[in-house]
């Protein structure tokens, strides 16, 4: 599974810097000088970290071979992105990766099946999206006391939540 570390925006100056929307939480290491990053379109890649900075808030990256405003400017909009597989696991044993968790079967304490994560929502409190049935989605507070359980390796993440968390009409 491929997961989006940045996309090029505008380039910067006339030598082939570019800024770079930052989406992971370690660009400097995403980011490193003498990194390829792939792309999307892949045919705009592998790009080469040459060099990075930061200015005013907004990291400029300069890629091999990438060395006036016009090539630069060919690059913007390109999404660059890394292999899932190429993450080493986080050091909390309770702390979970986004695309560790989507399609993982949800069950109740019993073990009666119902649903699949289908998306992690970060909006003040980290919510999960379960896919009900029918096409329907509830949310999930993503807390200790409601998901006691996320087995990884049997593909299942446990919810215990009152009567009617599970419901298409529950409001979280």
């Amino acid at each position: 599974m491929q997961l989006v570390i940045g996309r090029i925006g505008r380039p910067h100056g006339l030598r082939g810097d570019v800024s770079v929307e930052v989406r992971t939480d370690d660009p400097e290491r995403r980011f490193a000088p003498g990194t390829a990053v792939v792309t999307d379109p892949a045919s705009a890649g592998p790009l080469v970290v040459e060099s990075r900075r930061w200015h005013s808030g907004v990291l400029l990256v300069r890629f091999e071979g990438v060395d006036d405003r016009n090539r630069a400017e060919e690059l913007r909009g390109t999404t660059l992105v890394i292999d899932s597989a190429d993450i080493p696991p986080p050091d909390d044993p309770d702390e979970f990766y986004d695309h560790q968790l989507i399609g993982l079967t949800v069950v109740t304490p019993d073990g009666e099946q119902v649903g699949e994560v289908s998306d992690v929502l970060h909006h003040g409190q980290d919510l999960l999206v379960v896919r009900r049935g029918g096409g329907t989605e509830v949310y999930v507070p993503f807390v200790k006391a409601l998901v006691p359980v996320i087995d990884l390796d049997r593909g299942i993440l446990v919810v215990d939540g009152p009567a009617g968390l599970l419901d298409p009409d529950a409001i979280v």
